[in-house]
């Protein structure tokens, strides 16, 4: 269970830039992020007044989905790709935290730590950049009615702190379990 892959953008586009590494602002979100705020970011959300909490401060990937549509980190907007976690299967509030990976020293800063807030929901830009791609990633019941969403989830920073590829994550699950709900 680790971060395989990180990517960021200052600029409010589909894809992101891979990095090594990037600092987690406490109730903010990513350092430099276009979606970074203690308000929603997203363009399609901004009308809404009063503006709402941003519950998309950092999105995560599990690299699992990203392989299965052929996919490459950061390219459908995410920040972090992980490896070997089941995030779809958490609950809301599970907490996830950064440790230094093998061989690597702990300096004594705190660990940045994410709390998981619900599920992407795959927007329509996603067919703009591969066409059909959104379709990859819902499920669809015997009625044809969406029975899971699997682009992501999405967290807010509890703890701030550098985030670098090769980090172990650490799942800390909350007392009760609630199923992830789009946010």
């Amino acid at each position: 269970m680790s971060v395989f892959a990180l990517a960021t953008s200052t600029e409010h586009g589909f894809s992101k830039t891979p990095v090594p590494s990037f600092t987690l602002i406490t109730g903010l979100g990513i350092q430099g992020d276009c979606h970074s705020g203690e308000h929603v970011q997203h363009r399609s959300r901004l009308h809404i007044q009063p503006p709402p909490p941003n519950l998309r401060q950092v999105h995560l990937i599990p690299r699992e989905i990203l392989d299965a549509v052929n996919l490459q980190p950061g390219e459908i907007g995410d920040n972090i790709t992980t490896a070997g976690l089941d995030l779809l299967a958490m609950g809301t509030g599970t907490r996830l935290r950064f440790v230094p990976g093998e061989g690597s020293e702990d300096d004594g800063k705190p660990q940045p730590v994410v709390v998981l807030q619900g599920v992407r929901n795959p927007c329509p830009q996603i067919d703009k950049f591969r066409p059909g791609l959104k379709e990859l990633f819902i499920t669809r019941d015997a009625e044809g009615k969406i029975a899971a969403r699997t682009a992501g989830v999405m967290a807010t920073v509890e703890v701030g702190g550098v985030v670098s590829e090769g980090m172990k994550v650490v799942v800390e699950s909350p007392a009760e379990f609630r199923a992830l709900q789009c946010v």
